[in-house]
């Protein structure tokens, strides 16, 4: 078991004057309460890094926390240790005949499990142990109109990548307060997809990692997918055979993998009826991949559906099919594209890894992972201010809480006017 600090609990008396001390003189951002009704408490979360401060406000007077403040008054309640495996962590403790308040665990903040050491054992300091919401990814599975065409979001799960290489230059003080990393230096991606259905047929743009990583590369990048791409596009009521397009914005593996499947002669294409329309030069280059782009182009995810006749390349920008078409925006690859949904007066662009989070609409936000970052930066520049002033609907392929947002600029500074 390797646990890390998640959060410090403080039992709160007077929420006012606890948030004039950490909110108004620490300069802090306190997140929107949460009330979790097993336990009677509000808590309000306030990140501070890695970890956070939980301040713990009674919603009744029988209370754990109303009783504690009662005897002991206002102050430190709780250390929160998060574990990757809480059953696995509970079993090990009392294995070693450690006391515990919970022997199983029971619902917390935040749709995490939790469970409470004695503080007999802890030499008395209470310590909860913490499991995350295995679902990292809000809302997988979201339907919208756009004029005729019906727009679907659908999540192939999530993984994690390094903090400092998603944002590049950015320091970390800044970049942690939106994508909080984790004891590796981490942060959660969505693996996010965008099914359009239109009178011409049914066309998924990316769709995934797949499920071919093996046990080390699930590990490395923490690969979370307990609601793959076939069981959210099953909740939009699509079957894998009856999507007609396949739309890669670029053939990075957590773009394109989720397109081939292992079976029993080996890798097949996922979307047996489909035809993945997918840049030539983009194919090229990762077929030739250097040894810099190779760990990121898994051949097994795209050289099985040419070799199926299941490829149609295309050369320059186009439209692919009524109301989508690609561009070219380079900078991430040198064939990276996004794509145009347009139909009845209103644009959507699916911006694959130009702006790969709601963090990413600030210009200068720049993965180091990026080939040609100055690229990156003159399209980041020329797309947000037309999506800005043409009003588009931006969908993210990787935000774990934004799918798709308009994009607003007040003094300078660019936020996402949250959609779905």
């Amino acid at each position: 078991m390797k646990a890390v600090l998640d959060h410090v609990g403080i039992a709160v008396q007077d929420l006012g004057k606890a948030l004039a001390f950490y909110r108004d003189a620490l300069g802090l951002e306190v997140e929107l309460p949460e009330e979790v009704r097993s336990q009677r408490v509000r808590a309000h979360f306030i990140p501070t890094g890695q970890s956070s401060i939980e301040l713990l406000e009674a919603t009744a007077s029988d209370s754990a926390i109303a009783k504690y403040i009662e005897k002991r008054g206002p102050g430190l309640h709780h250390i929160t240790l998060r574990v990757p495996d809480i059953y696995a962590a509970l079993a090990q403790l009392k294995t070693l005949g450690v006391r515990l308040v919970d022997e199983q665990p029971r619902p917390g903040a935040e749709g995490a499990l939790v469970a409470f050491v004695h503080p007999s054992a802890a030499h008395g300091v209470l310590v909860e142990l913490k499991q995350s919401a295995r679902r990292l990814v809000e809302q997988p599975v979201k339907r919208m109109a756009l004029g005729n065409l019906q727009l679907t979001t659908v999540s192939d799960g999530s993984f994690r990548l390094d903090g400092g290489a998603m944002f590049g230059v950015v320091p970390r003080p800044l970049w942690e307060k939106k994508a909080p990393p984790d004891d590796r230096g981490r942060i959660v991606l969505a693996m996010r997809a965008l099914l359009v259905e239109a009178d011409w047929g049914r066309m998924l743009i990316d769709c995934g990692a797949g499920s071919k990583l093996d046990a080390k590369q699930s590990d490395i990048f923490g690969l979370e997918r307990l609601h793959p791409l076939d069981e959210t596009l099953a909740e939009a009521g699509v079957a894998p055979d009856s999507i007609d397009f396949v739309l890669p914005t670029h053939l990075h593996f957590d773009h394109v993998g989720g397109a081939v499947v292992r079976a029993a002669a080996g890798f097949v294409p996922r979307f047996p009826r489909a035809r993945h329309v997918i840049r030539r030069g983009e194919w090229d280059d990762a077929l030739s991949a250097n040894e810099w782009r190779r760990a990121r182009y898994f051949r097994d995810d795209f050289v099985p559906l040419e070799a199926a006749g299941a490829v149609d390349f295309v050369t320059e920008d186009r439209e692919i099919k009524p109301g989508v078409r690609v561009v070219r925006t380079a900078g991430h690859t040198e064939h990276h594209q996004i794509v145009f949904i347009e139909s009845g007066g209103k644009t959507a662009v699916f911006a694959g890894d130009l702006a790969s989070t709601a963090a990413h609409v600030n210009d200068v936000w720049i993965p180091a992972l990026d080939e040609r970052p100055l690229e990156s930066f003159a399209c980041k520049q020329g797309f947000f201010g037309e999506a800005i002033e043409r009003d588009y609907l931006v969908f993210f392929s990787h935000d774990p809480s934004i799918s798709a947002g308009y994009i607003r600029e007040k003094d300078g500074k660019r936020s996402v006017q949250k959609v779905i």
